[in-house]
């Protein structure tokens, strides 16, 4: 059955899960598609045995991110094959972000696997995932250790990302753009996406203090239909970067990177005030043909607009927690002892138990 949504309905969102209040899904294989009609069918052939042979209920989310071919009829007709797989159309193509945060939304299972779609991650090495989360893990990551891609195109730009978000991020990982991941539920939920940061969720997520693996994976040559990324990339890779450092160590306290920033600048420009007031006055040096002297005036203007950027920040940090109690922690389990009931609340109960039969 295909259920249209009108454009101002907020319904997939808020009853997203409740189809499924009364299907007991475990894992959810959330796969974005842009374009695939060749690959479509191929891949729910991989997908099916591996479904089959889970012990553990499975469903594949199968998100049509504004595809222009024939990808979502063959989707509708599989599904009509399987009540196991959930077509999601979206009304154009957003980004695999935001196909990725659709499928999330979606999902009923508990544990959450993401991969690509076009068939260069293989359905099999599924298992082995599973089988890492069970030990503990909150995030497992592939690593395509032999990866079937051109090395200058694909390959070495996708070593320099890997490296230079490790550094930046601490949080280490061969192969931050291997699509093939598990994910516990829990994790996905206290980690919104914007951009294009769902090669960044292991990071973003790494504040809440996750456990994290990395298993290898197979991977195969694109054999149909042509890839979506590109040199380009290397750009927004770098700029998510930026946003993702920001967002792990200033995104609740933004006044100590303004405020040190501005500091250090104002600092600078006082500094070089005085002296070069010392210099006029005592010594009768000239100014009016010194840049040195603009240069001071401007590092005090800079430092000054940077200390009241981060003071403004603060308050909207503030009012983003407060409004929403939005906590900046995340708990991962309580051990305590059961609360005691008193005799007299025990009876109450007992009474108030009686009368309502």
């Amino acid at each position: 059955m295909v259920t249209n949504y009108p454009l101002d309905s907020q319904e997939p969102w808020l009853s997203a899960r409740e189809p499924g209040a009364s299907v007991n899904v475990d894992v959810s294989i959330v796969i974005p598609l842009l374009n695939e009609v060749e690959n479509v069918e191929l891949l729910y052939e991989q997908l099916k045995p591996v479904l089959d042979g889970l012990d553990r209920e499975g469903e594949v989310i199968l998100v049509d991110d504004g595809s222009t071919d024939d990808s979502f009829s063959i989707m509708v007709k599989l599904q009509a094959q399987d009540e196991r797989l959930r077509v999601i159309r979206l009304r154009r193509n957003f980004g695999q972000t935001a196909a990725f945060s659709a499928g999330f939304d979606y999902a009923r299972g508990n544990v959450i696997v993401t991969m690509d779609g076009d068939l260069q991650n293989d359905p099999r090495d599924i298992p082995a995932l599973l089988k890492k989360i069970d030990e503990g893990y909150d995030i497992v990551s592939g690593w395509r250790v032999n990866r079937q891609d051109k090395f200058i195109t694909r390959r070495l730009p996708s070593q320099i990302a890997n490296w230079l978000i490790s550094k930046a991020t601490g949080v280490r990982l061969h192969d931050y753009g291997c699509s093939l991941k598990v994910y516990r539920r829990e994790v996905l939920e206290h980690t919104k996406l914007y951009g294009e940061l769902h090669r960044f969720i292991p990071a973003l997520a790494s504040w809440m203090g996750v456990l994290l693996a990395e298993v290898p994976v197979n991977h195969s040559a694109r054999r149909f239909g042509k890839s979506k990324y590109g040199l380009s990339r290397i750009v927004r890779v770098v700029l998510d970067l930026l946003t993702v450092k920001f967002l792990l160590d200033f995104a609740t306290r933004p006044i100590q990177i303004f405020g040190f920033v501005g500091l250090l600048t104002l600092t600078a420009g006082v500094g070089l005030g005085t002296y070069l007031s010392v210099m006029r006055l005592f010594f009768n040096v000239g100014l009016s043909d010194r840049p040195i002297l603009l240069l001071a005036v401007l590092l005090v203007v800079i430092g000054v607009q940077l200390l009241i950027m981060g003071l403004l920040g603060e308050l909207v940090v503030r009012t983003y927690h407060e409004t929403q109690n939005k906590p900046i922690y995340v708990v991962r389990e309580v051990a305590e002892a059961p609360s005691p009931i008193s005799d007299e609340k025990r009876h109450a109960v007992l009474v108030s138990d009686a009368e309502v039969k």
